[in-house]
């Protein structure tokens, strides 16, 4: 596309780079090319629409006829109002996956943790750039799955110049767990450990093809050792971004792998300690902010790459601060996650409870209103509140001299009050 205004599509399954393309479109990171090839073709359609005016006609859209994405799509009625706008319509796939049976008139029906809410979130965007806006991310939805959705919002307008419509396209896809996926490698590596090792064949020239991964297979302990006490910085990196590369790409060692990129990045956080400067260029030259907060999601970052899994990033970082706490000494980290119970997991569980503050003991009501009572000034008999028979309940403090002072009093008409004097008649 050319403009905003979109352009003639001879195949509406052209592919479209929102980012460079169109700066009002934010350019999401890939699903899959069946979801991208979606979100194209409703782009395409309300290009398609536009003639020569400034915003297409809602008299030219009817969702419930448009087979190819009219199910995973809803209009927007905003001539009801800005606030709470109108649901013209829900496609039947929506309508499904955010388990809505009823029928909705206004998105504040809409259940807030629907996939439908996420769509809807976006709508005052629409309003604020006058153009198509396209978004993407991943959210944990009603029924505690993990989604990763990409949609688009359009405006149609009434009369041509008011946005008083916005039709939404949006598709998704349920992923697999995290706890089910890091099972499922805690099985195979257990399963792998088990099996009894085989001798490969291996290529007689170490500079061959494979000579480099051959090597990391099969000396990747060895090479941990391989560096002297007085390694450089840059050497401690390389060693810890080599062992975090293998753990990204095997399948058969990931987990031990993972341990030892891990330990390396623990031990290139105490080696930069004596080497600040060093430190602080190569966080300079990836450019990586150091957070007061949580300064070992800097090292791992350093390792991983500034685009790995934040949910990652954020375990990783707790496991450093951990073995920082612990004084573990350089070595020893990989060797601790293999023996904890749960691993990465299971010690990133105990160290968040361990920090989840005591809850405050509760104060006894009774208790604070004694102490209140005990130095409360004392009421003059004149200013008590009596019902019509001049009757009134009231709390008496026996002071040091032997008298008797008024300290509180119960309202006139109140349920207690006539409760203690029918009790005590």
């Amino acid at each position: 596309m050319d403009t905003l205004r979109g352009r003639d599509i001879a195949n509406d399954h052209d592919e479209v780079d929102y980012a460079v393309e169109d700066p009002a479109i934010e350019a999401p990171p890939e699903i899959g090319s069946d979801e991208r090839r979606m979100h194209v073709r409703a782009y395409n359609y309300w290009a398609s629409l536009l003639g020569d005016r400034a915003l297409p006609s809602i008299e030219d859209l009817n969702p419930s006829d448009i087979e190819d994405f009219g199910p995973h799509s809803v209009l927007l009625d905003f001539t009801v109002g800005v606030d709470d706008p109108a649901v013209a319509y829900l496609g039947g796939a929506l309508r499904r996956e955010c388990e809505i049976e009823r029928h909705i008139d206004h998105i504040s029906e809409v259940p807030s943790r629907s996939l439908l809410s996420r769509l809807t979130d976006h709508y005052l965007q629409i309003l604020a750039n006058a153009a198509p806006i396209g978004f993407e991310a991943e959210f944990i939805n009603q029924r505690g799955a993990e989604i990763v959705y990409r949609g688009i919002l359009m405006p149609f307008s009434s009369d041509g110049d008011t946005i008083d419509f916005i039709y939404g396209v949006i598709n998704w896809k349920e992923m697999a767990s995290r706890d089910l996926t890091d099972a499922l490698v805690e099985e195979v590596d257990q399963a792998l450990r088990s099996a009894p090792q085989s001798i490969g064949t291996r290529p007689i020239w170490a500079d061959g093809p494979s000579g480099e991964s051959s090597r990391m297979a099969e000396f990747g302990d060895e090479r941990m050792d391989s560096l002297d006490d007085d390694a450089g910085l840059a050497d401690r990196l390389a060693l810890a971004r080599d062992f975090a590369q293998e753990a990204g790409n095997s399948d058969a060692r990931t987990r031990s792998a993972l341990y030892r990129a891990i330990g390396l990045a623990h031990d290139f956080a105490l080696a930069t300690r004596d080497a600040p400067e060093d430190y602080a260029e190569m966080l300079e030259d990836a450019g990586i902010a150091v957070q007061a907060r949580s300064p070992m999601t800097a090292v791992i970052k350093l390792i991983f790459g500034v685009d790995y899994d934040k949910t990652r990033v954020t375990e990783y970082a707790t496991i450093l601060d951990y073995a920082q706490g612990m004084m573990m000494p350089a070595g020893s980290l990989a060797d601790h996650l293999e023996a904890y119970i749960g691993g990465i997991k299971g010690l990133v569980r105990d160290v968040r409870a361990s920090r989840r503050p005591e809850p405050a003991a509760k104060a006894d009501p009774a208790i604070e209103a004694r102490a209140k009572l005990r130095v409360a000034p004392a009421i003059a008999p004149a200013a008590l509140p009596v019902d019509a028979d001049g009757l009134a309940v009231v709390v008496a403090r026996r002071e040091a001299d032997g008298s008797v002072s008024i300290v509180a009093a119960l309202p006139d008409g109140a349920k207690l009050t006539q409760q203690v004097i029918a009790a005590t008649a």
